[in-house]
């Protein structure tokens, strides 16, 4: 053994136990100071928030809301022209907007007895300072601005609606839940019958009854379209009530209807948030069909609905004017599903990805 050794060993035996300044060394990158995300402290929102935008379906569907949303308030006022103003000198454009060609510059294609020919309304009837840029339907008037403000209804009846149901459905579903026993059992008896009525049944009564018009339509998809949501909350209620903090509160003296709105709504209130956006699509499809089959918006308003029936009769004519309804209606039936499955996704902890 050398003399170095000797030296290096004696250090070691003298030093005494304890933390000195050489034992650490401080780490100034940043790439190796980094906390893995997979175990990081997160709060519950930003954690939602998160796998939220990990989603691109539901981003990307969450964008089309947003611009469909903007065009249904905005759209209206891009042009002169109203939803209910007529021209019948310029009726059935074709859609012909500034600067393009092709398909939008007002050229139709029409199919006669002697083969297919194309037309252009706009330079035969002189009109070449008039543009429509979906084209005008059979009584001439502008189908981009009956579209968004079709659009526009659609989404005003079924949001409206929809809160109404999550209001009259999550109350409903977290009584019945809390109170168990006889009151549960004809709570879910009377939910059982109004649910086995047909709704159309329900609302061509009420239309016998009440005016054709928004207030009806929102008033016949509030007696139905609750009950969805109902169950829902009251089978979180079931698994909640027993819970210990429900109990610590009824020990403390917590009332009951402040258990239920105060202690338990609070945990379900990511489900209540994925039904309401599954139940916002079943409602526009349902003004839709209401409109489309005459029991909808009287006219001069309209819906996407009765956009669709109307266009419906000139179909095969002129095909243009019903894409317009039927593609904002289908982006706005799946972006709505797409954005619902994400919120699901993102609020419910147990379907976090590993």
């Amino acid at each position: 053994m050398n003399k170095n050794t000797n030296t290096v060993i004696e250090a070691s035996v003298e030093k005494p136990a304890g933390f000195y300044e050489n034992d650490f060394q401080l780490k100034t990158d940043t790439a190796a100071t980094k906390i893995d995300s997979n175990f990081s402290s997160l709060s519950y929102w930003k954690e939602v928030r998160k796998r939220f935008f990990a989603n691109k379906g539901a981003v990307i569907a969450g964008i089309i809301i947003i611009l469909i949303v903007i065009f249904a308030f905005a759209g209206p006022n891009m042009n002169s022209y109203t939803y209910s103003s007529q021209n019948l000198e310029q009726k059935n454009y074709a859609p012909r907007i500034p600067g393009f060609k092709g398909i939008f510059a007002g050229n139709e294609r029409m199919k006669t007895t002697t083969g297919t020919k194309i037309i252009n309304l706009y330079e035969k009837n002189g009109d070449t300072d008039v543009y429509y840029w979906f084209g005008s339907d059979v009584l001439g008037r502008d189908i981009w601005t009956r579209t968004w403000m079709g659009t526009r209804v659609s989404l005003y009846i079924s949001i409206i609606a929809v809160l109404i149901d999550m209001i009259i459905g999550m109350s409903y579903g977290l009584i019945s839940g809390y109170f168990g026993g006889i009151v549960d059992s004809t709570m879910c008896r009377i939910a059982e019958i109004i649910n086995g009525i047909p709704r159309l049944v329900i609302v061509t009564l009420l239309m016998l009854i009440l005016k054709p018009g928004i207030a009806t339509i929102i008033f016949a998809l509030m007696i139905t379209e609750w009950i969805g949501m109902a169950r829902i909350a009251r089978a979180e209620m079931l698994n909640l009530k027993e819970r210990e903090f429900v109990l610590a509160s009824r020990t403390l003296g917590a009332r009951n209807f402040s258990i239920i709105f105060r202690e338990i709504l609070p945990n379900i209130i990511g489900q209540i948030i994925t039904q309401t956006m599954f139940s916002i699509p079943t409602a526009i499809f349902t003004e839709a069909f209401l409109s489309f089959v005459g029991l909808g918006i009287p006219v001069p308003q309209c819906s996407l609905g009765s956009l669709i029936s109307d266009a419906f009769n000139s179909f095969t004519t002129h095909p243009y004017q019903i894409l317009p309804p039927i593609l904002v209606l289908a982006l706005l039936m799946l972006s709505f599903n797409l954005l619902a499955d994400g919120l699901r996704e993102a609020l419910d902890p147990k379907l976090k990805e590993a």
